[in-house]
Formats: C-alpha cells, sequence, structure tokens
C-alpha cells in the first residue's frame, strides 16, 4: 500500500486557485468578525448619552462580548476538533451576525448586554477555528503572511464599523450599524459550499476520498491512488483533550502564550473599546474620535501584514517581541501632547503593535501546537487571553470615571505590553531550547 504525507504535500505546496479561494472566504468571515467586535467602540459615546450610562456601566457592558468570546473560543475551539470546522465555522457566523443584527432593537442596557454576550459567542468560537483552517492549508514558505493577510480581516472590519458609524449614526441613530451585521447571514450558502473541511478532521474520521479531493486541489503535483493510505506527518493521537497542550514539554510554552495572548487582548480591547471615548473627552468631535478608531484599525493592518512577511524570515518569535515593546512604546507617547499628525502617527503605531500583535500571536499559537490539537490550543490560549479582553474596557472605564489625566490611561494600557514582551522572551527561550517550535526558526 502506497503512504502518503499529508502534511510534507500541503507544506509544499504552490499558492493557487485553491488556497486564494480559502484565502478570500477566511478573510471575509474574519472582516464581519471584526465589525461586530468593534462596533462596541464606535456606539459607545451615543449609548452613553442616550441612555445616561456612567464609565463603570459602559465598561462592564463592553466585556459583555467579551465574556462571551472566552466561552465561545474555549467551547467552539475543542468541539472543532471533533465535529469537524466547516460546521463549528459555519454555526459561530450564523450566531454573531444574527444575534449582532438584532442588538439594533435593543431598547435597555440589560437586552443589549445579552445580546453582545450571546454573539460574543459566535464571535470567539469562529477565530480560533478560521486561523486554523487557513494555517493548515497555507503553504510552508508563504504560512505567517497568508495568516496574517487573513485576520488583518478583523481590522478591516473595523476601520468599516467606524466608517459607517460616521456615516450611518447622525442620520439613522446607533442601532443602523448593527443591522449591517446581517450581511453574512445571505453568504452562508456561498460559504458552506466553497470553504474546505479541516485535512486533518477529515483524515481522523475516515473521509479518504474527500481528503483526496481537496488534496488534489491544494497540492498541484498530486493524483489520488486507489491502493494509497494518506497519513499525517506527525505521530497522530485521537485525544484531543486540554492535557495534550501541557505534553511533550509544552507546558511553560503553553503558559507563556496565555500570558501574552492575555496581555495582547487586554490593550486592544481598552483601545477599541474607549479610544473613540476618550478623544472625544478630551475635545475632539464625535467624527473626529471614530477618525481615531480608523486610523487604529489602518495601521493594524500594516503590522499585521508586514509582521507576518517579516515572520516567515526572521521568526514570528522575535517579531512577537518587538511587537509588544513597540506597543508599548506608542501608548506611553500618546500620553503626552503631540500635534495632530502625530497623535495619528502614534494611534497607528499601536494599533500596529496591540491589534498586529494578537493576529501574529494567533499564527504562531497555530504553528506551536500539532495538527490534532490545533484549534484546542488557539481556542484556550484565545479564551484564556479573553480574561484580558474582558479587563480591558473595565479597566478603560474605571480610569474614566477616576477623575485622572487623561495620560494615566494611556500609560495604563502600555504596562501590559511590556509584561507580554517578556512572555515572549520565555516562550522564545523555551522554544529554541526544545527545538520544537518551527515558526521561531527563519526559514531558509
Amino acid at each position: 500500500m502506497h503512504k502518503t504525507n499529508v502534511t510534507a504535500l500541503l507544506d509544499g505546496a504552490r499558492f493557487n486557485a485553491f488556497h486564494a479561494r480559502v484565502l478570500l472566504w477566511c478573510a471575509l468571515i474574519i472582516i464581519f468578525d471584526g465589525y461586530d467586535l468593534v462596533i462596541y467602540g464606535v456606539v459607545l459615546p451615543s449609548l452613553m448619552a442616550e441612555w445616561g450610562l456612567s464609565a463603570l456601566q459602559a465598561g462592564a457592558l463592553g466585556s459583555c462580548a467579551l465574556v462571551g468570546m472566552m466561552i465561545g473560543a474555549l467551547f467552539f475551539g475543542s468541539i472543532s476538533d471533533r465535529i469537524g470546522r466547516r460546521k463549528t465555522i459555519a454555526f459561530c457566523v450564523t450566531l454573531f451576525s444574527g444575534v449582532t443584527a438584532l442588538n439594533g432593537l435593543a431598547s435597555s442596557p440589560e437586552m443589549f448586554g445579552l445580546c453582545r454576550f450571546i454573539a460574543g459567542l459566535g464571535i470567539g468560537g469562529v477565530m480560533p477555528n478560521v486561523v486554523a483552517l487557513m494555517n493548515e492549508y497555507s503553504p510552508q514558505r508563504s504560512r505567517s503572511t497568508l495568516v496574517a493577510v487573513m485576520f488583518s480581516g478583523y481590522s478591516l472590519g473595523g476601520m468599516l464599523s467606524a466608517g459607517l458609524g460616521i456615516v450611518l449614526i447622525p442620520q439613522w441613530g446607533w442601532q443602523s450599524v448593527f443591522y449591517v451585521a446581517a450581511i453574512p447571514l445571505l453568504l452562508l450558502p456561498l460559504l458552506i459550499r466553497q470553504l474546505p473541511e479541516s485535512m486533518d478532521y477529515l483524515l481522523r474520521s475516515g473521509q479518504t476520498a474527500r481528503a483526496q479531493r481537496i488534496l488534489a486541489q491544494a497540492a498541484a503535483g498530486y493524483r489520488p491512488a486507489a491502493d494509497e493510505q494518506l497519513q499525517q506527518g506527525g505521530a497522530a493521537r485521537a485525544s484531543v483533550s486540554i492535557a495534550e497542550l501541557f505534553r511533550e514539554g509544552r507546558t511553560l510554552s503553553t503558559l507563556m502564550l496565555w500570558l501574552a495572548f492575555f496581555c495582547c487582548l487586554l490593550m486592544v480591547y481598552a483601545l477599541s473599546s474607549w479610544l473613540p471615548k476618550l478623544m472625544n473627552s478630551a475635545g475632539y468631535g464625535l467624527d473626529s474620535s471614530l477618525s481615531f478608531l480608523l486610523v487604529l484599525n489602518a495601521g493594524a493592518i500594516i503590522g499585521a501584514i508586514g509582521g507576518g512577511w517579516l515572520g516567515d524570515r526572521v521568526g514570528l518569535g522575535k517579531v512577537l517581541f518587538g511587537f509588544f515593546i513597540c506597543g508599548a512604546l506608542a501608548l506611553s507617547l500618546l500620553a503626552f501632547k503631540a500635534p495632530l499628525v502625530v497623535l495619528y502617527l502614534l494611534v497607528a503605531m499601536a494599533g500596529a503593535c496591540t491589534i498586529g500583535t494578537q493576529i501574529l500571536a494567533n499564527a504562531c499559537a497555530v504553528q506551536y501546537y500539532p495538527a490534532q490539537v490545533r484549534s484546542t490550543g488557539l481556542g484556550w490560549a484565545m479564551g484564556i487571553g479573553r480574561t484580558g479582553a474582558i479587563i480591558g474596557p473595565l479597566l478603560g472605564g474605571a480610569l474614566h470615571a477616576s477623575g485622572l489625566p487623561l495620560q494615566a490611561s494611556f500609560l495604563a494600557f502600555a504596562l501590559p505590553g511590556l509584561v507580554g514582551a517578556l512572555a515572549v522572551l520565555v516562550f522564545l527561550w523555551r522554544g529554541s531550547r526544545a527545538a520544537q517550535l518551527v515558526a521561531l526558526s527563519p526559514k531558509p
């Protein structure tokens, strides 16, 4: 019987129409995922004015979706390794798009918070699965770049959310930006038909014929054979339990990944939730305040794509360390008065080195773990990291309510960047010592 190493075939493939199709659909999912998530920062000034929310109440309301995301990442990240990524992704898209659209009908903070929590389940669940699927089918030579390009859709979604907020809110109120979230439901039939199932899941579930058809599209030189046995390049286990994340010397690296995710997500969601309101309090009008959110996400796209390109050449771990340091520096400098142009540049740099860092951290996590626990590993990293995301809006609300100067908020947001850099240093040291993390080594 002829044995075919599936991992080697997919790693050595050249980018073709199949990869472009996977990239397109995964990026579209992440665009609307990002839209649905960033939307809270867009409507926050309007909600505080309409419902008379205090800063602490607004921070707690902003954390509702993030609690849902934490639960969703933990649950759907693990369950997809059992039922398949395509079914899980389709369900999560339906959940977050449908409920976010319903969010526009909320007539009270309580109803708004409940809808945000339920939508958060889908938002958190779809991320680890889409990233893992893109990573699985990307050629090795461009894997970090493709995952970063795909996940930069999050920032495109954030820009779309802020841009539509500038146009729609003055005319039709804050509810109008939520109704736009229903668009992915119209694309769902195409998504289900076009998105491939995970190769690892197909092999574990014995669906050899489907796996061969996908391989024929992904690897141009591959031809199916009747007596062929497809197998993963590494030793696969049937178990996809959480304990797998701590086996084979992965304990310290897993803990450091969790800490890095925690710090990065705290910075990302503190900024995404409170940047427009902070700038509004500093004297900028609503349109100007939302424009800072646009710049933040534009910087994130540049950071993610540029960081992915660098990661394919010098190693993702080194890039992550540099981004954490630069993010902390940019946020610290925002604490000082500067001309408007310099302010925009610092906000763009903060976006590149916070949101962009998180995108690269996702790629780093899926490249670190073996295929059979990839979604579980990323799901738990994002799930644990969501505690930082939950704290971010609460921290922003507490700082805003305390009456401290605006500068104190930015300095507080910068501190996690230094802790994250330290976590990446330990992760790099452990990965180098154990010689386990291929993504941290320069590619030839």
